[in-house]
């Protein structure tokens, strides 16, 4: 005899009135026992009763697999009322995972096939839910039967199931493209919705659906310029915009038929115009659809006039008081400024203006877009505007703003005075936030333009005397004290104003950067190396011929296979500048063991130690990068989907068992790569220490590239073995590739 139960209703109430979750459990565990015995006692009339009591439990997230069964038994039933709750219970408790859901195929063809359209509305909303690639299979032939029944009702939920079909397996794209021509005359909403969504789901699985579909561009386009211009139904309207959905995913349907088309693309430019110049803004609905529309005319090959006019909705949803669409018009903005920079252009004062949003994404979208709309014309008032930024941004986006205001003053400045000014005001204001390579950089620039010494000297020194915590500022004032402190002492400077300094003054104020809390290591070994070098600037010493003032470093710039120390890469809006952390090196294990099976004997070689405080010589010479060098030919290691890498090669004549490889990775696809890490292995007779990639991601159609430089330190002069392993995202795919190289150049190693 089946125990007394609670009715559905019933069980609600009282779980709802439960005050603590263990007065909830045991409301639910003691019904629950009611349910397994109702079913152990298969009392038919009262099990869909039963079944949705645990439904229910099953939506509050308590177990329920136990119900699974009764599902089956439920769908089989003739009774309406028990296939509802069955086909609901199919959908709630079933998945591929189980091996059941594969028992209610033949339930779901012999519901299809009854003629019963409630239950065949039932069974095809099962199979849209769940329905394995087993089931797609042995059940196309019903779905496509039921595409073209009579009832509206039966032919749009067959539509679905078709799409969800498509999805699961793509080979079954031919049975339904017949079908999907004359869908494409439906009057009927919901059909209609549904048959462009098959459509585009045939197009982006199947190259073959693709060039079909693409005969029927007219007609989608009539179906757009009916919803515009007369309206389609007044059901479906939206805040005045006619079917907002359909128009939507028709604009999404067509820039697919239209991507890399040029027939296409024509046949559909000027309902593209309508759409952009008819479409009401004032509401969200119109908004969504201006939005598709521009999306459209970027992806295919529209007229110039018509990206015009794509770009100039973009620069008034900037106006827009919604933040939301603010931002969506920020990031296409930024998708468009390589193709459509002039265009973008004209909305730069705008853009500047959303640096000020309060919003911490929308100011961040801002910086990437203004950075990414200077050039040579703008570049002093657009750097103005960014210092102004600086200043006053978020901590998390001084350092995005710091390095994006040197690489484009790196790239576009017009004098070697305006980059020195610019790269020390960035230093006064952020310096704890640039990247490393600053001060190198400023540096070189300083040692190149002698006739800027005696100014940049003087300018260096006032900031230094007026803050200290600036560690960088420091630390390049300290660099060019030492080497050029005669001309601060001695006359005037045309470009500043005058300026009395004392001996005493000076090394009162460096031995005040020595004796700081806030001074770093490396900024007291500037310190320590300027106060020897003014030994010999300001009162001679037998030391002069070794603190002799330091010759302008050669970059060797025309030798592509050397390594650009101190120089940044241009500025890539899409990617932000990130440490990587050295990969660990459990993850290198299977790595080094594959290259130290031959070498399992060798005892492990010193550790390379290349901090340049560890030595007198690095100290005295810093700044100091490799000089220029007789190149040693290149190597192609990689080349996949348009990704290559290449290694270049240099062995500095001071240290011959030291080589310096720069891996540099390229993208001539049309899709970044993103989260892209290089990791290496060597056998044990080697030393390998890896330098911070310049980023993580490679742009796509031959943006930037990013390096890495791989010190191999090789006492031995063995030759040379590496293992590397590529991680990355690609086409929307992680990729793992892990090679050796064997065949480097001989110059490599011996």
């Amino acid at each position: 005899m089946v125990l007394q139960s609670l009715k559905l209703p019933e069980l609600i109430q009282e779980i709802r009135g439960a005050k603590t979750q263990a007065q909830e459990r045991e409301v639910i565990q003691k019904e629950c026992a009611h349910i397994r015995a109702a079913f152990r006692e298969g009392d038919a009339p009262q099990r869909h009763r039963q079944l949705a009591k645990l439904l229910y439990v099953h939506m509050l997230g308590y177990p329920a697999h136990f119900g699974q069964m009764e599902c089956l038994k439920l769908i089989a039933s003739p009774r309406f009322t028990d296939k509802r709750v069955g086909y609901l219970g199919a959908m709630l408790l079933l998945d591929e995972r189980q091996d059941a859901h594969l028992l209610i195929t033949n339930s779901i063809k012999n519901d299809l096939s009854q003629g019963i359209q409630p239950v065949q509305g039932l069974a095809l909303c099962t199979l849209s839910t769940m329905g394995s690639a087993e089931m797609c299979r042995d059940l196309a032939s019903e779905v496509e039967r039921l595409l073209l029944r009579p009832s509206p009702y039966i032919r749009k939920k067959a539509v679905l199931a078709a799409v969800h079909m498509i999805r699961k397996v793509p080979e079954l794209s031919d049975i339904f493209l017949p079908p999907c021509t004359q869908l494409l005359h439906e009057r009927h909403h919901g059909i209609l919705l549904g048959t462009i969504t098959l459509i585009t789901e045939l197009c982006e699985q199947s190259p073959a659906a693709l060039t079909h579909f693409r005969q029927v561009v007219p007609q989608l386009v009539q179906i757009l310029r009916t919803l515009v211009m007369s309206g389609y139904s007044a059901e479906h309207s939206v805040s005045g915009i006619s079917d907002p959905f359909l128009q939507v995913q028709v604009l999404r349907l067509l820039r697919i038929l239209g991507r890399n088309h040029e027939e296409s693309s024509e046949a559909m430019n000027d309902m593209l115009a309508q759409v952009a110049t008819n479409t009401d803004t004032s509401r969200n609905a119109g908004n969504a659809v201006l939005y598709e529309t521009v999306l459209t005319i970027v992806d295919i090959r529209s007229a110039s006039g018509l990206r015009v006019l794509a770009v100039n909705i973009l620069g008034r949803f900037l106006l827009n008081s919604d933040k939301n669409i603010r931002y969506v018009a920020l990031t296409s903005l930024l998708r468009l400024v390589q193709s459509d920079h002039s265009a973008v252009q004209r909305h730069r004062p705008t853009v500047v203006e959303c640096l000020r949003e309060p919003d911490a994404s929308l100011s961040r979208r801002a910086l990437e877009l203004s950075l990414a709309l200077v050039n040579s014309s703008n570049i002093r008032s657009m750097t103005q505007e960014l210092q102004g930024f600086l200043i006053s941004c978020p901590v998390d986006l001084r350092a995005d703003c710091a390095s994006g205001i040197l690489l484009a003053a790196e790239r576009f400045a017009p004098t070697k005075r305006w980059h020195i000014d610019t790269i020390m005001q960035v230093l006064t204001t952020a310096g704890a936030h640039v990247r490393d390579d600053a001060v190198a950089n400023l540096t070189q620039l300083i040692g190149g333009a002698e006739e800027l010494h005696a100014y940049s000297v003087r300018q260096l020194y006032s900031a230094l005397a007026a803050d200290i915590s600036q560690q960088p500022l420091v630390q390049v004032a300290a660099w060019c004290i030492g080497e050029y402190g005669d001309l601060l002492l001695s006359g005037s400077c045309e470009e500043t104003e005058p300026l009395q300094v004392q001996e005493e003054e000076v090394l009162t104020l460096l031995e005040n950067v020595l004796q700081s809390h806030l001074s770093l290591p490396a900024t007291r070994g500037f310190a320590l190396t300027a106060l020897m070098k003014l030994s010999t600037r300001f009162q001679g010493d037998n030391k002069s011929a070794v603190l002799e003032k330091m010759p302008l470093v050669e970059h060797g710039e025309s030798q592509d296979d050397e390594p650009r120390e101190g120089k940044e890469e241009p500025w890539n809006p899409n990617k932000e500048v990130q440490s990587h952390p050295e990969p660990p090196a459990s993850n290198l294990l299977d790595l080094l063991d594959l290259l130290d099976s031959a070498n399992g004997d060798a005892p492990p070689s010193p550790a390379l130690d290349l901090t340049p405080g560890d030595s007198l010589l690095h100290l005295l010479d810093f700044p100091s990068t490799a000089p220029t060098l007789a190149p040693i030919p290149g190597l192609k290691v990689f080349d996949r989907e348009g990704l290559q890498m290449n290694l270049s090669f240099v062995r500095p004549p001071e240290t011959p068992s030291l080589l310096l490889i720069t891996a540099t990775a390229t993208n001539t696809s049309k899709s970044d790569v993103t989260h892209f890490v290089c990791q290496a292995a060597v056998p044990k007779s080697f030393q390998l220490q890896l330098q911070i990639p310049s980023g993580n991601t490679v742009p796509a159609q031959g943006g930037p590239p990013i390096t890495q430089v791989l010190r191999v330190f090789n006492p031995s002069k063995a030759p040379l073995r590496m293992r590397l392993r590529l991680t990355y995202n690609h086409f929307g795919q992680s990729v793992q590739e892990t090679f050796e190289v064997k065949d480097f150049p001989l110059e490599t190693w011996q």
